[in-house]
């Protein structure tokens, strides 16, 4: 397997999950600075131009973090990251959702690239204010959806990394105090070993 990746995105929870199952696969840096994004090599691979993107073994490439997280839990249930019963898997499903949909793709994306979301620069304070709103209710939300947990669903699951990969944004991007069941479920994370090998692997 291949994950093509950029630092410090999304991806990264992709890339811990590589971690925890533990089976050989290749990483390939994706240079967003200079746009390699939109370069026919990248697009060649994933035409809508961003990551993460795993290509497999046989060649095909999947792409989109909920697809490609649920697939490798599904080809390696060994590693039990979907929960078993019903209750626990749509609550996964439920969380991953959220995260990658709500606080990822409209908070977090409003916050850190308001351009997508408007040309006209004097719209771009607004739209960062309203991210910032957005995505202190989303970790309202989870800190509520982790009360007397340790895990999102009870048990450590693909929603996991998910819901990392945003609090690290929030820690270490914006120098936020997470709320404090998001910073327990934090902690908890950065100390297992491979949440350190992918951030090791990806420089930080």
């Amino acid at each position: 397997m291949k994950l093509m990746y950029a630092p410090g995105t999304c991806a990264l929870g992709i890339h811990i999950l590589l971690e925890e199952i533990g089976k050989p696969y290749e990483l390939v840096a994706v240079d967003f600075a200079n746009r390699a994004q939109y370069q026919p090599e990248f697009t060649g691979v994933n035409p809508k131009s961003k990551v993460p993107v795993l290509v497999r073994d046989d060649g095909s490439s999947l792409t989109e973090y909920p697809a490609i997280s649920v697939w490798l839990g599904l080809v390696n249930p060994d590693k039990k990251l979907i929960p078993a019963d019903a209750e626990g898997h749509a609550r996964m499903l439920e969380a991953m959702d959220y995260i990658v949909a709500t606080m990822h793709m409209q908070a977090f994306t409003r916050y850190f690239r308001p351009m997508l979301f408007s040309a006209n620069e004097a719209e771009h304070p607004a739209l960062k204010a309203r991210g910032e709103e957005m995505f202190k209710k989303g970790f309202a939300l989870m800190d509520k959806a982790l009360e007397g947990k340790e895990w999102v669903t009870g048990a450590f699951s693909l929603a996991d990394p998910a819901l990392f990969y945003v609090s690290w944004w929030g820690a270490e991007r914006m120098k936020a105090t997470l709320p404090p069941n998001i910073a327990a479920h934090y902690a908890r994370m950065r100390a297992r070993p491979s949440v350190q090998r992918a951030l090791k692997q990806e420089g930080f």
